[in-house]
């Protein structure tokens, strides 16, 4: 019996500690780049997997607006300190927690906030003009 224990503890021990570091990696990835980081006072929060994110995003590409508009992007469903600092641009706009979603923009400059894909197309597009 004592034998058979022996024989399992090893593989457990093995499995515990890479099921340990793969949870400790998922909860403590760094901040995940792109091209658009700068220092911009236009700051769009995103969320990977997010649809009406990826309306903005469509609408960014198909117009240009990386290459015409100075902002950043940032990710939040995976990125700890973007998501706090989401909420931190929120609560600046009087924004309460429960209305607060991505797509998210930041207008730094006139410190205003744009929520949802509608809104923040909007904004875009009168920059565009």
């Amino acid at each position: 019996m004592i034998m058979n224990m022996k024989k399992y503890l090893l593989p457990l021990i093995v499995l515990a500690l890479v099921a340990g570091g793969f949870w400790y990696w998922q909860n403590n990835k760094p901040a995940q780049s792109n091209n658009n980081q700068n220092n911009s006072d236009l700051v769009l929060f995103y969320g990977d997997g997010c649809p009406h994110c990826a309306k903005v995003d469509e609408f960014l590409k198909n117009n240009g607006a990386e290459d015409k508009v100075d902002f950043q992007k940032k990710e939040i469903f995976y990125n700890k300190d973007n998501s706090k600092l989401l909420m931190e641009k929120a609560t600046s706009c009087g924004l309460a927690s429960a209305s607060v979603g991505v797509p998210f923009l930041w207008d730094g400059e006139n410190s205003k906030c744009f929520v949802g894909d509608v809104d923040v197309i909007s904004f875009f597009q009168e920059k565009l003009k």
